[in-house]
């Protein structure tokens, strides 16, 4: 799949510097016999997930997650429409479908995407293939299967495409179907099944100058468990389209246009046994943009890249009535004709200073307003004779002035020094921006039931908007070493990063559905305060020997964060202990092999505002094996070989496993146990 194990320097100055990118290299069938959601590809380049459904869980990048990164699906903004977040824009589209993916943490370019503190991941599935002849003929196509047995999950990719020298069309689709894991213990890991399928068509025309594309989308999840939350997701259903024009300049410059624009219809309530309940919630989203992006060589040394971007959101969130219970009479509408918009500019000037160094330089203006109409209870009576919390909350949030307006103000700096033919120093520092969304400002239930409907940390609390929230403001430095030898491939990144209103919770309140200790939740309010994040990394690939057995190699990582908010430098929430991995890779011809290591370090570093769970410290061994013969590859790999029991540091608590049986409080969900997994990919 061509999959870079570190940190790489870009090969043309004219492209985004990149201070801690990580890339996916490769043309569309390099990528057809990965199966699965989008985060088995971005794992292996440094991404960490907040576990979540079985295609939902949310990326976390220097300790950050949700909405402090930009994710961009073929350039478009997709904004998760739901409470918990169960439809984040990874969710939809397949690890199959995936042409290209850069992952840009902590000092991001301004070109590559605003409204962010974190970085930004870009991944793309539009990359038209083009034929020789002047007809249109078969280009190409595959099929992909595979199994997996830990959760008995069956997945399926195909694409095709036809094309001539100046039109071409294809079809991607991926489909997976999966029950609930057992970890190691080999228990059931309740409420973790689902079900989901992709589809794309894609249309392109072209000529020696500028190139047309149009591309239309579809999912369908019918239903997907989500053991950290109260609910799950029993419907969610989009479509998008999408349309893109690249023309190229004199003197080498470039310009393209595109429009987005990407609807979905969600719906939460229960669907299994494995975790019961009586409760619809409805949501719809609407998201439209365009991008105007120009490129423009200044000499032979220089290039402006320059751009203007809108976007708008909008949103309904109502979870209607049950009758003959306290959700009655009236539908609860919690977000009603929300609105975001953001309109961009920004400017980026790189410089080839000497032959030695390479300077870039940016600004970016965002201005960012969001406003939503009047809300309603389920009742305006007090509820079995106390005072009802959420009818007196909705008429207070409905006599504010909600609209609010916020400018944005991002500015980069980025430098690459080459110490030698294969040596590299890279530094960045950068301000970022990101206004809070519209669950932060505008979830305005102060109940037990409506607030803990609200939040996508899987923690079990419940959670109150605030309308005055602050943007944050990200000061991120970073420094970075790059060696690429004959033999060893170096490289190590260092990061800080100050965050000025960072969008946290302070307890407003608690809960308690059982006798026990153990069964308190707390009601939190989405608050500003400042805090402070730092890591490192160190990645190391060594080839040993070359023979006539093949090609050895060996790989290692190490990866440490730490987060702490300023005041009483308390930790922050989901920060992921220290991690390593060590691998032997072999590859001989087709056929290549790689045993890992995977060990974490105990998390004793918890956030007590959320009640986090510590986890013990756990090693993991992995065994993969592929060979490819002809068109046809096929992989076998068998994950947790030693069936170990393990707790994810990220994976929140098991809710599902409370309602069955809150004897023993609110557990930290487990992972897979050991999984042996086959999949064939045929090229046609």
């Amino acid at each position: 799949m061509g999959l870079s194990l570190a940190p790489q320097a870009m090969a043309d100055d004219s492209e985004l510097a990149n201070i801690e990118r990580l890339e996916v290299h490769g043309q569309q069938t390099e990528n057809r016999n990965t199966l699965g959601s989008a985060e088995n590809l971005l794992k292996g380049q440094g991404v960490d997930f907040s576990e979540a459904g079985g295609v939902s869980a949310l990326p976390i990048l220097n300790g950050m997650m949700g909405d402090r990164i930009k994710v961009l699906v073929d350039g478009a903004d997709i904004t998760a429409s739901c409470a918990n977040q169960m439809n984040p824009p990874l969710s939809y589209i397949s690890a199959n479908q995936v042409t290209t993916a850069e992952v840009i943490a902590g000092v991001s370019p301004v070109s590559a995407g605003g409204d962010n503190i974190a970085g930004v991941i870009k991944v793309s599935s539009l990359n038209p293939k083009f034929g020789e002849s002047d007809s249109i003929k078969w280009n190409s196509g595959d099929i992909s299967t595979g199994y997996r047995s830990v959760s008995d999950t069956l997945l399926l990719g195909t694409h095709a495409t036809v094309a001539s020298k100046n039109i071409s069309l294809s079809y991607q689709g991926a489909y997976e179907d999966a029950n609930s894991y057992k970890d190691g213990n080999g228990d059931k890991v309740m409420d973790t099944l689902y079900r989901a399928q992709n589809h794309a068509l894609t249309a392109a025309w072209r000529d020696e100058t500028q190139e047309v594309a149009i591309k239309l989308t579809h999912q369908n999840i019918p239903f997907q468990g989500f053991a950290n939350q109260y609910m799950d997701m029993t419907d969610n259903k989009s479509y998008g389209a999408l349309a893109r024009y690249q023309l190229k300049l004199d003197d080498d410059g470039e310009f393209s246009a595109q429009f987005n624009w990407h609807g979905v219809k969600h719906e939460m309530g229960f669907f299994t046994p494995e975790k019961t309940g009586k409760m619809p919630m409805n949501t719809e989203g609407d998201d439209y943009s365009y991008q105007l992006h120009w490129r423009l060589p200044m000499g032979d040394d220089s290039t402006l890249l320059v751009g203007q971007e809108f976007y708008s959101y909008q949103l309904d969130d109502v979870w209607p009535a049950v009758p003959g219970t306290m959700m009655a009479p009236n539908d609860y509408i919690n977000i009603n004709d929300g609105e975001r918009r953001r309109a961009a500019v920004y400017g980026e000037w790189q410089q080839d200073l000497s032959p030695s160094w390479w300077l870039s330089a940016g600004v970016r203006f965002e201005y960012v307003t969001t406003n939503t109409g009047e809300v309603q209870a389920y009742s305006d009576m007090p509820m079995m004779g106390m005072p009802n919390m959420d009818a007196a909350a909705a008429q207070a949030f409905n006599e504010m002035d909600r609209k609010r307006d916020d400018n944005l103000i991002d500015a980069t700096l980025l430098a690459r020094y080459q110490l030698s033919t294969n040596q590299q120093l890279e530094f960045g520092l950068a301000r970022k921006n990101r206004a809070p969304n519209l669950y932060e400002r505008y979830s305005w239930g102060r109940g037990t039931m409506a607030t803990t409907m609200i939040g996508w940390y899987g923690d079990g609390n419940g959670y109150v908007g605030n309308p005055d929230l602050k943007p944050e403001t990200a000061h991120t430095l970073s420094a970075a070493y790059k060696y690429n030898g004959d033999s060893w491939q170096v490289s190590t990144t260092a990061w800080y990063t100050a965050v000025t209103d960072y969008v946290d919770a302070e307890v407003i309140g608690s809960f308690n559905r059982t006798s026990s200790a153990d069964g308190k939740r707390n009601i939190l309010q989405f608050t500003n305060l400042d805090a402070n994040l730092y890591g490192a990394r160190f990645n190391a690939l060594y080839q040993f020997a070359e023979t006539n057995t093949g090609k050895w190699q060996v790989l290692g990582k190490v990866n440490v964060t730490r987060g702490e908010r300023d005041e009483g430098n308390e930790p922050l929430y989901q920060i992921k202990p220290l991690q390593t991995e060590l691998a032997l890779q072999h590859q001989l011809g087709n056929w290549e092999n790689s045993l890992s290591w995977q060990w974490v370090a105990t998390k004793d570093r918890v956030d007590d505002r959320r009640l986090e769970n510590e986890t013990d410290s756990y090693s993991l061994l992995n065994l993969n094996s592929s060979m490819k013969w002809q068109d046809l590859t096929v992989t076998f790999a068998v994950n947790n070989l030693f069936d170990s029991y393990y707790e994810l540091p990220l994976g929140g608590v098991s809710v599902a496993e409370f309602k069955a049986d809150n004897t023993n409080g609110f557990n930290q969900i487990a992972g897979a146990g050991r999984s042996f997994e086959l999949s064939a990919s045929y090229a046609f």
